[in-house]
């Protein structure tokens, strides 16, 4: 597996540090918004890799809206706790999240066009 690019890490950093406070956005959703899309694991792996403390990394979760990290480890009581700071209800390590419009759009309508 390649080290993501310079260009690819810039733009998903960027991504991460623009989801506001006290929300939180999906690995796929940062991709998305970097201009990645379908990229998920990239994202996942570029924070991975993160060295920079200032980086509100614990915005970013699983799809489904469950922490990343394994139950009960030290980086998921820590997502946790970093959430909840922020007034994000996590119960048992999840946060229900409501649809994304555009989500919601394509499972109304179907896709766009290409």
């Amino acid at each position: 597996m390649s080290a993501p690019s310079a260009d690819a890490t810039v733009r998903i950093l960027a991504a991460v540090r623009a989801i506001p406070r006290g929300q939180v956005a999906g690995y796929g959703e940062v991709a998305r918004r970097a201009g990645l899309p379908g990229r998920a694991r990239l994202a996942a792996r570029v924070l991975a890799g993160n060295t920079d403390p200032d980086l509100p990394w614990h915005r970013v979760l699983r799809a489904d809206g469950r922490i990343a990290f394994p139950e009960g480890s030290a980086g998921w009581r820590e997502q946790c706790r970093r959430l909840r700071a922020e007034g994000v209800a996590v119960e048992c390590g999840r946060v229900r999240r409501a649809a994304a419009a555009g989500d919601l759009d394509a499972a109304v309508w179907g896709p766009g066009p290409p």
